[in-house]
C-alpha cells in the first residue's frame, strides 16, 4: 500500500531533522536523489550522461535550492548544466553559489536541452504558473523532471487552475504527496527519494496491485456457492436493458458464488448468463448477501419502492446511477442504515446528492459526504476517490481513460456488489473493484499486442475482467 502525506505533515516531519542536522544536509540529500534520477533519465533517453545538456528552471526558496544543488552534482558528472533564475533576487544563495562553483551557467532561457528540471515551486506553492514561467514551460520541447511536485499543480488536491507543468518524471522527497496520485497526468512517473523522515498516519492511501491481488476473494477447497457470496442485482429497464446485462455479467465474472437478478430484462439476462437466477422483485429473490441497485433503472414509483425495500434490509448495498437520483431527494433512506452502503456517483450525481460539484478538492468533498451520510462513497474519475464514514480515503488512478465509455459504470457496480457479497469491507471492496475495473479497461484497450491501444466499449471491458483479476493475483510484493 502506498501512503500520501500533506505538505503540512511533511514539514512537521522535516522539522526535527532540520534542527538536528547541520544546515543544508537535508537539501543536499534531496538534491543527490534528484540528480541520480536525472542522470538515469539521461542514460535511458540519450544513451549517456557526459556532454548532455540539462536546463534548470529555478524558482525562489528551497525547491529552487534543490534544483541548483542537483545541477552542481550533475556538473561533476560531465553534464552541461544551465539555470534560468525566475526570481533572481530570491534565489537560494547557497544553492546558487554551489551551482556556480561547479561550473553551471546562469542563462536567460533554456538552450535546446536534452532534459529540463522543474524546480520552480515546491510544496508551499499554490496556484498556476506565473506568466514568465508559463511562457518558458510552454516553449519547451524536452522532457521535464519535476522536483517534488509539478509546478502549478496543487500539492494537496491535485487541482490545476491554469498553466502547469506536465512532467515525464516527478522526484519527490521524503514522502509521496496527494498530488502524486490525484494528478498523475501532470506528475508522470513518481520516484521517491528517502531523506530520513518519521511520518504520521497518512492523509490518503492507495492500494498497489499486489494488495488487490491478495485481497481478491478466491474459492477455497471448502467453499460452496453460498459461502462465496450471493449478490442481488436490481438493474435495467425497457429503455436500458444493456445496463442489466453489463452489471449482471460483471458480478458473474468478479466472483464465483451466485448472482440473482430482478428487473425488466429477465429474458436478456438469462439468454446471456444462464447461470443467473431471476426473480420478480427483491422480496422474492431469496438468499442474498449484498445488493446492487440502480444501473439502467428509471426514477418511477416501482424503482423508488424497490430502492426503499432494499435499503430497509440489513445487507450491504451498492447504490448507483438512477438510484442515486432517487436518493438525492430521499437521503433519509441511507442515513439511518447500520449496514454498509456504498454510493458510486460521478461528478454530476455527486452534485445532485450534495448540491455542489466535488471541485478540485475531491478528497475533502468525498470525506464530507461519507461522514455526514454515514456511507462509503466512491467518486468516479481518472483518480477514483473512495471515502468511508471514519474519514479514511483510498485513491485509485485509472492509468488512462480507457474506461471512460458508456456502460463502464454498470460494469463497475456489478464488480462492487459481488465483492461486498463476499464480506469485504465496503471501502476495501470499492478500492479493489476500481483497480480491477481500470486494469480490465487497459487490458481490453491494449489487447494481445500490448504496445498499441484501441478505443473500447463496455463489452470488451467486461470480457477482460477475468484476465485483469488473474494479473492482479499474479503480482507479488
Amino acid at each position: 500500500m502506498r501512503h500520501y502525506f500533506t505538505p503540512d505533515q511533511v514539514r512537521d516531519a522535516e522539522r526535527p531533522l532540520l534542527e538536528a542536522l547541520p544546515p543544508g544536509v537535508l537539501m543536499r540529500r534531496a538534491a543527490y536523489g534528484l540528480a541520480t534520477v536525472v542522470a538515469r533519465e539521461l542514460v535511458g533517453r540519450t544513451g549517456g550522461v557526459v556532454g548532455r545538456r540539462v536546463s534548470i528552471l529555478v524558482g525562489s526558496g528551497d525547491n529552487g535550492g534543490d534544483g541548483l544543488w542537483a545541477g552542481a552534482i550533475l556538473r561533476t558528472r560531465g553534464v552541461a548544466v544551465s539555470a534560468v533564475l525566475l526570481k533572481p533576487d530570491r534565489t537560494h544563495p547557497e544553492g546558487l553559489a554551489a551551482f556556480r562553483r561547479a561550473g553551471g551557467k546562469v542563462v536567460d532561457a533554456p538552450d535546446n536541452p536534452d532534459l529540463v528540471i522543474d524546480a520552480i515551486v515546491g510544496i508551499s506553492g499554490t496556484g498556476p504558473l506565473r506568466p514568465d514561467a508559463a511562457a518558458i514551460v510552454s516553449a519547451l520541447d524536452a522532457p521535464i523532471v519535476s522536483a517534488d511536485i509539478p509546478s502549478g499543480v496543487d500539492p494537496t488536491t491535485g487541482g490545476v487552475d491554469g498553466p502547469a507543468v506536465r512532467a515525464a518524471v516527478t522526484v519527490t522527497f521524503g514522502a509521496r504527496k496527494p498530488v502524486h496520485v490525484l494528478a498523475v497526468p501532470h506528475c508522470g512517473r513518481v520516484e521517491l527519494v528517502e531523506i530520513g523522515l518519521t511520518l504520521p498516519d497518512p492523509y490518503i492511501r492507495a492500494f498497489e496491485p499486489a494488495d488487490v491481488g491478495a485481497l481478491w476473494p478466491i474459492p477455497t477447497a471448502e467453499d460452496d456457492k453460498y459461502s462465496q457470496g450471493v449478490v442481488g442485482i436490481a438493474a435495467g429497464s425497457k429503455r436500458y436493458p444493456g445496463a442489466a446485462l453489463l452489471c449482471t455479467g460483471a458480478a458473474v465474472a468478479a466472483t464465483s458464488g451466485m448472482v440473482r437478478y430482478v428487473g425488466s430484462a429477465e429474458a436478456e439476462v438469462v439468454s446471456h448468463y444462464p447461470e443467473v437466477i431471476v426473480s420478480a422483485d427483491p422480496s422474492s429473490a431469496g438468499r442474498v448477501q449484498a445488493w446492487v441497485v440502480g444501473p439502467g433503472f428509471d426514477t418511477g414509483e416501482r424503482s423508488r419502492e424497490w430502492l426503499s425495500d432494499i435499503l430497509a434490509s440489513d445487507l450491504p448495498v451498492v447504490v448507483d446511477a438512477d438510484a442515486l437520483t432517487v436518493l438525492a431527494s430521499e437521503p433519509e433512506l441511507v442515513r439511518s442504515r447500520s449496514a454498509p452502503t456504498l454510493l458510486t456517483p460521478h461528478a454530476g450525481e455527486f452534485e445532485r446528492l450534495t448540491g455542489r460539484v466535488p471541485g478540485a478538492d475531491k478528497v475533502s468533498a468525498v470525506r464530507d459526504l461519507a461522514s455526514s451520510w454515514g456511507v462509503t462513497v466512491l467518486l468516479k474519475g481518472r483518480a477514483t476517490v473512495v471515502g468511508d464514514p471514519d474519514g479514511r480515503v483510498l485513491v485509485n488512478d485509472a492509468g488512462g481513460s480507457a474506461a471512460s465509455t458508456a456502460g463502464s459504470g454498470d460494469v463497475l457496480s456489478g464488480v462492487l456488489g459481488a465483492l461486498l457479497a463476499t464480506g469485504l469491507d465496503a471501502s476495501v471492496a470499492a478500492a479493489c473493484g476500481a483497480r480491477a475495473h481500470s486494469l480490465a479497461a487497459a487490458t481490453a484497450a491494449h489487447g494481445s499486442r500490448g504496445e498499441f491501444a484501441a478505443p473500447i466499449s463496455a463489452g470488451p471491458l467486461l470480457s477482460a475482467l477475468p484476465e485483469a483479476i488473474r494479473i492482479l493475483r499474479s503480482v507479488t510484493v
